[in-house]
């Protein structure tokens, strides 16, 4: 049972403050409604120490099992209070527990499940979030429950994929950029006294200079070089999250030249798959759009799709304002257009949406292929290079004495 802060006034005009253990909030200005204290602040206390405790990572399949599991118990007619305190108590994980209870103490003082889960967005994402409100407004809820648990186990075995195709190159990428700093830093400060005086007479091939330039500067600066790398990693992450910078990386995620289309193919697929379910389930067309604009995963086409939501709020077809915008392919548009024609457009969007995301798999296979021995040029090149800035002098100097 959770401890809740309370700061509350008597009938003489003191404050008092205290603990109460209660069941939620609700509870808690009940008894002190009870005392005659009128109440002025009540909020969960936090243990001593919470602030800087380490929030353990909770795992998509760990999430996803959950999901299906509330969803389980709902069909079978357990409340959903009662569904959420069972899974609170059996969680695995000690993190997923305490949000749960926090969950049900939310849901318990009148809040719906999808505005419960918005308190805990490091925890639940906007597209679980977003599919767990459709199916509150459209009286689906077991079905969404059991369709956010497949998007998050589709979305885990592709990444699992990507991880696990990546991990051999990921090795390259990282055995070659330490053996190139090492060899930077540490190997080619010793030919410097060597070459001092080619370079007092300027007859120092420029790759030499600029290796020995960039190797001083490693050498002097590089500890301060790495704290700035750090630092600018940090603010560029804050900057991300806010609206315009999400926007800026959406808009230039989905321009890259060989990414890009994988970027842009992923919003349209969680685009047309949560459109169909919704209108499956039989939420309007515009509440529809408007839920699946903010579930797509990008703000740029969430955008596009809300304008398109207004042209069609006028009478106009779906598949025209989405055309204009540009952002879908031109196949998709024409499926969608015959779609709408035929009244089938809630089954095409699915089968839409299974198309594109074969496809993504097909292209992150052929990226993972292509991507291995782009490394292997690149670190060659640079091992080559500093070989070949190191080698060019002495060359220069055995043809001098012959």
């Amino acid at each position: 049972m959770p401890d809740f802060a309370y700061t509350a006034r008597n009938a003489s005009g003191r404050d008092i403050t205290g603990l109460a253990s209660a069941e939620t909030k609700r509870d808690v200005l009940a008894m002190l409604t009870e005392r005659a204290l009128f109440p002025i602040k009540v909020e969960e206390a936090r243990a001593k120490g919470a602030g800087w405790a380490i929030k353990r990572p909770i795992k998509a399949e760990v999430l996803a099992a959950t999901l299906t599991q509330l969803s389980d118990l709902l069909e079978n007619g357990v409340p959903l209070m009662r569904s959420l305190e069972v899974l609170a108590e059996q969680a695995t994980h000690p993190r997923l527990g305490e949000v749960l209870d926090k969950i049900r103490a939310s849901v318990a003082e009148g809040q719906q499940l999808n505005e419960a889960m918005a308190a805990h967005k490091d925890v639940f994402n906007e597209l679980t979030i977003n599919i767990v409100r459709a199916g509150t407004e459209g009286a689906f809820l077991e079905e969404s429950l059991r369709q956010t648990a497949e998007f998050l186990e589709r979305q885990e075995e592709l990444r699992s994929r990507v991880r696990g195709a990546m991990a051999y190159p990921a090795f390259l990428a990282m055995a070659g950029s330490i053996v190139t700093v090492v060899l930077i830093v540490f190997f080619v400060p010793k030919f410097a006294e060597i070459f001092a005086q080619q370079e007092e007479q300027g007859t120092l091939p420029g790759p030499t200079i600029a290796l020995l330039f960039l190797s001083d500067t490693l050498g002097k600066f590089g500890i301060f070089i790495l704290a700035a790398f750090v630092g600018l990693v940090i603010l560029i992450r804050k900057w991300a999250v806010t609206p315009d910078g999400r926007r800026f990386i959406d808009q230039w995620k989905i321009k890259l030249p060989l990414f890009g289309p994988i970027f842009l193919n992923g919003a349209v697929s969680r685009f047309c798959r949560i459109l169909g379910t919704l209108l499956r389930n039989g939420v309007p067309l515009i509440k529809a759009l408007d839920i699946s604009s903010e579930s797509s995963g990008n703000v740029v086409l969430g955008q596009a799709i809300r304008e398109s939501a207004e042209n069609v709020s006028s009478g106009e077809s779906l598949s025209a304002p989405l055309a204009s915008c540009g952002l879908l392919p031109s196949n998709v548009m024409a499926m969608i257009a015959v779609a709408e024609e035929s009244n089938n457009l809630e089954n095409v969007l699915n089968n839409v949406a299974e198309g594109i995301d074969r496809k993504i798999s097909r292209q992150l296979d052929t990226m993972v292929r292509l991507i291995e021995p782009a490394l292997l040029m690149v670190m060659g090149s640079a091992v080559l290079f500093v070989i070949s800035a190191l080698l060019l002098p002495v060359f220069e100097m055995s043809t001098n004495m012959g």
